[in-house]
Parts: structure tokens; C-alpha cells; sequence
């Protein structure tokens, strides 16, 4: 996984992604209505381990709490292409179009009917976990989300949990970046993100066979944002990878990045994370 190179597909809409049903319907009486059936799994857990491609694109029926005990992964969708380093979950509304790439990552996520946790964004985030969330994440697990039937236990401490997930929500973490459907910008994000160590918009300029005044006026409307401001951004969502790794010092990755030392690295990843690279990695050995 280096940096955010894009993939050749296109994301399908949401109405053709691949739906994946996660959850299994029992009729448990008194659920809902006093006295009616209603379904009885309203939330559950799935965990994850390994390196590929989970699926191609593709959505789900419940919201997905995604939260990497170790590893990276990354999420695009139509709109973004997110990085959740270890320590840190990801949101994925139901209905949401994308596809999950997995570096050496361990990962348990928290399903939810749409009902328990009200989000109408429509988006992912990254979201910082506290030492609480990560243990309710964690004990969640004595309900994996296919399992035959659910219980009042159950219900009410996914009820707890989506609470906590919502008061979240408006936490999100600035670890994504954008995409575009033009593809000019496409090349130019392809090309930076492939050459973080010593790339240029010169360099840049001269391999997609466009003037800088072009790639400037163009890149800041498909996006909102500067190149140098995705090439800052890049630079910093592939080193947590990197760091995460745990195989490199802290100045090789400066220097795998593109940065001339490793205080110029620190003060960046400081003011993008809230840590320094060192305290970033203590954390996830």
C-alpha cells in the first residue's frame, strides 16, 4: 500500500454496488411492538484478519463501526479515499458504496440497524477510539452479528454502544483524501502519490502534459484543496502506514516521504495527528 495510488475501476453507484446482507432475521416475540414479532438482530460483531482486498465494490445493509487493533486499511468511496491506521475505527454508513483494502491489519467491526444510530452524511470517517470504545468494541464479540437470534442483554448494550458511536461522530479524524472523475486529476493524484520522496509539480506537470496554470486551476476545482496541500496530505497518511510498520526508523520514513529531516517530518505529523511520529508508534507497538 504506497500512498494512495488509485485503481483502474470506476466506483459503480450505490443502486449497483454488490449488497451484502449481514445480518440474519429472527422473529423474537415482544421485540419492538408489545406483543408483535419483530427482527431481532439489531446489531452484532465480525472480525478480520489478513492482506488483500476484501471484496470489490460493494455496500451493506447495517452501519459498520470498522476498528484495526493492528495494520492499516483503507477505505474508498465515490467521494474519498480514507486511512485508518491501528487505534482508530472507521465509519461506514449502510447503503454506502466502497471497497476495503487490508495492510497486515486486525480489525473487529460493531454492526448496526440503520434505526439505532440516526447519521443522514452518508459519508465514512475516521474516528479516534478511547480506551472505553475500544473495550466495548472488544466485548461486543460475545454476539457476532450471525448468530441465530438475540436477547434483551444484547439489544440493550447495542443500544449503549450506539449512543457513544453517535456522540462520535462529529470527531472525525482529517485522514482521507479526495478523488475525481477527471482524469487529468486522477494522473496527477496517481503520479504524487507513487513519488512521495522527491516529487515536484514540475515533475508532475511534464508527465501528464499539461502547463502548471492548468493543473493548478483545474486540481483546486475538482478537489477544493492545492496539490501541495494533497502532497502534504499523502506524505502524512503514508507515513502512519510506515510508522505502523514498525521497520523503519522515524527519519527513514521523513526521507521515504519526501521530507528533509526529521523535524520538518515531526512538526508536519504533529499538527496532522496531535502526536509526534515517535509517540504515534509507541502507541501501536
Amino acid at each position: 500500500m504506497t500512498g494512495f495510488a488509485q485503481t483502474a475501476d470506476e466506483p459503480p453507484s450505490a443502486a449497483n454496488a454488490r449488497m451484502v446482507v449481514l445480518r440474519r432475521q429472527a422473529e423474537v416475540p415482544g421485540a419492538g411492538v408489545p406483543g408483535a414479532g419483530a427482527p431481532g438482530i439489531v446489531a452484532g460483531s465480525y472480525s478480520y484478519e489478513g492482506t488483500h482486498p476484501v471484496a470489490p465494490w460493494h455496500r451493506h445493509d447495517l452501519h459498520q463501526l470498522e476498528y484495526a487493533f493492528e495494520g492499516v486499511v483503507e477505505v474508498r468511496t465515490a467521494a474519498a479515499r480514507y486511512r485508518l491506521p491501528s487505534l482508530q475505527a472507521a465509519w461506514i454508513p449502510a447503503g454506502l458504496a466502497h471497497v476495503s483494502t487490508f495492510d497486515r491489519a486486525r480489525t473487529a467491526s460493531v454492526l448496526f440497524d440503520p434505526a439505532l444510530v440516526r447519521d443522514s452524511a452518508s459519508r465514512v470517517r475516521v474516528l479516534p477510539v478511547e480506551p472505553v470504545l475500544r473495550e466495548m468494541i472488544i466485548y461486543a464479540a460475545r454476539w457476532p452479528i450471525g448468530r441465530p437470534d438475540s436477547d434483551a442483554v444484547a439489544d440493550s448494550y447495542f443500544g449503549a454502544l450506539a449512543d457513544l458511536v453517535l456522540e462520535r461522530l462529529d470527531r472525525e479524524l482529517p485522514f482521507h483524501l479526495p478523488v475525481s472523475h477527471d482524469p487529468l486529476i486522477t494522473d496527477v493524484m496517481r503520479y504524487t502519490d507513487t513519488r512521495l520522496a522527491d516529487v515536484s509539480i514540475a515533475a508532475v506537470c511534464r508527465a501528464v502534459a499539461t502547463s502548471e496554470r492548468t493543473l493548478r486551476r483545474r486540481f483546486g476545482t475538482a478537489t477544493g484543496m492545492t496539490w501541495r496541500q494533497y502532497l502534504l496530505h499523502s506524505r502524512l497518511l503514508h507515513a502512519m502506514t510506515l510508522l505502523v510498520r514498525q521497520d523503519s526508523t522515524v527519519l527513514a520514513v521523513a526521507t521515504a516521504v519526501g521530507f528533509d529531516s526529521a523535524s520538518a517530518f515531526s512538526r508536519a505529523f504533529h499538527a496532522y495527528t496531535g502526536q509526534t511520529p515517535t509517540a504515534f508508534r509507541h502507541d501501536r507497538v
